[in-house]
Order: structure tokens, then sequence, then C-alpha cells
């Protein structure tokens, strides 16, 4: 992804990794994190909770307190400088090859559609399961992995060759096979429940909002096709009906000319 110039030289060129959206992506996620571990450090860990609380994905709070921001806030909150620093690898590994594609504008919409579209899916998730805000649906989601996965799964739709390393196995994968991959690892964490403290639910709605917005050209294509052609044969049963009432009624003589 570095590029060579035409001397002895080699030119790293920071842009191809960092293009802008996910340069500015990653410049408001390491500096909501660094706001988190001041809090933590000068408050102590009231501070911390004071995050988590407000703009943490709280399913209760989304829908009971009325907190409509969390499902966007929560992405740019992080648990520690191994879950930030894995999330911004990815988005820089996979993210500047959409962007590139794309252009900053669309990357922007895809990126908070497939985050958003995520919480809200865990918020509809967990309501369900814990109604009364008695268990699951009290803690708090952060990071942006739902994201990350609406982006690896819109490189694998887009790029599905694309040549994947799967560290620490000395071995590479097509970006396809590495999706479903890491889909099937998060489908049987969900079931598992392990208590691993990750929001898998999260992780698949990206995901998922993902393919719908990818795929959204093709949904319900037959039947689209069959209202076209409808419209098509209305409009020439029309057509054929005015060139029978009309074709033995003889011209008009107009009265002037106009050049």
């Amino acid at each position: 992804m570095g590029s060579f110039s035409r001397g002895y030289g080699f030119r790293f060129d920071i842009g191809e990794y960092f293009p802008r959206a996910v340069k500015t992506l990653s410049i408001a996620c390491v500096s909501v994190f660094l706001l988190q571990e001041l809090s933590r450090l000068i408050i102590g860990p009231a501070g911390w909770d004071f995050w988590l609380r407000w703009f943490g994905l709280s399913p209760y709070a989304a829908t009971h307190g009325l907190r409509v921001w969390q499902p966007f806030t929560y992405l740019f909150l992080h648990d520690g400088i191994l879950h930030i620093l894995l999330n911004l690898l990815y988005l820089a590994m996979f993210g500047a090859d959409l962007e590139h594609m794309w252009g900053a504008r669309r990357f922007y919409v895809y990126f908070f559609l497939c985050g958003i579209g995520a919480g809200v899916i865990d918020i509809i998730v967990k309501m369900a399961l814990d109604p009364h805000g008695l268990g699951t649906s009290l803690i708090p989601t952060i990071g942006c992995s739902g994201a990350i996965y609406g982006i690896l799964l819109a490189d694998a739709v887009l790029l599905p060759h694309r040549r994947v390393w799967m560290f620490p196995l000395p071995v590479t994968v097509s970006m396809r096979i590495f999706v479903v991959i890491m889909g099937a690892i998060e489908f049987f964490g969900t079931i598992g429940a392990a208590g691993d403290n990750i929001s898998h639910i999260c992780h698949l709605g990206g995901m998922l909002v993902g393919y719908v917005y990818l795929r959204r050209g093709s949904h319900l294509y037959n039947w689209r096709n069959v209202l076209s052609d409808w419209k098509q044969r209305r409009l020439r049963r029309k057509f054929e009906v005015y060139v029978r009432e009309h074709r033995d009624k003889p011209p008009e003589r107009p009265d002037n000319w106009i050049n």
C-alpha cells in the first residue's frame, strides 16, 4: 500500500492507510479515549462511569431514559488501549480501500449507518430479552466494532479475492472466507453467551445492516420488474386507444402559421 519513488529510496505514503474519513474517525476515537482516561485518572471510577452512563449504549436507558444520542456516541468510546488499537487497526486496514473506492462522503454514510444500525439492533434484541431492565439491557456497550464488522462485510462483497493473513497462523485466506469465519465466530459467541464482555449481537448487527445496504438494489427486484412491466403495458394500451380514436379524424386546418 506504500508507494515507491523513482529514486533509490522507499517513500511511505501514510495517506494510503489514512485517507480523510478514516483519519478523522481515528482522531475522534483517540480524542474521546484520552478524555475517558483523563477522567478516570483525575476523578476516579466516577469519571469513567460518567462516560459509560451518558454516552455508552445502554438499551434500557436509551429507550426509557430517552437518551437517543447513545446509538451514535457509543461508537467513539473504548475500553482500554487494546480495544481501541484493534478497532483502529481494522479501520485503517479495511476501511481505507473502501474510502478510496467510494470517497469520504459515502464512507461516512456507510460507517455511521452500520454503527448506528448495529446499536439499534442491539437495543431491540436486549430489550426483548430483558424488557424490565434487570440484567443485560442495563449493561452499556461501547466501541465502533459494529461499524468495523460492516466494513469487513463490504470488503468481502466488493473485494472477495483480497488475501488476508490469519494472524498468528502463517496462512492467508480470501477476504470472503475471512469474513465468513469472523461471522461464524460472532454467531456462535452469541449462542454460547460465554460472558466474555463482547457484544456479539452488535457485531452481527453491523454485518447485517451493511449487507442490506449493499444489496438494497436487488431487494424485491422481481416485484419491481413486474410493476414496471405493468406500467409499460398500461401506457401502451392508452396509446393504442388514442391512436384508434384519432385515426380517421382529419387534421385541423390552422388559422395562421407561426415561424
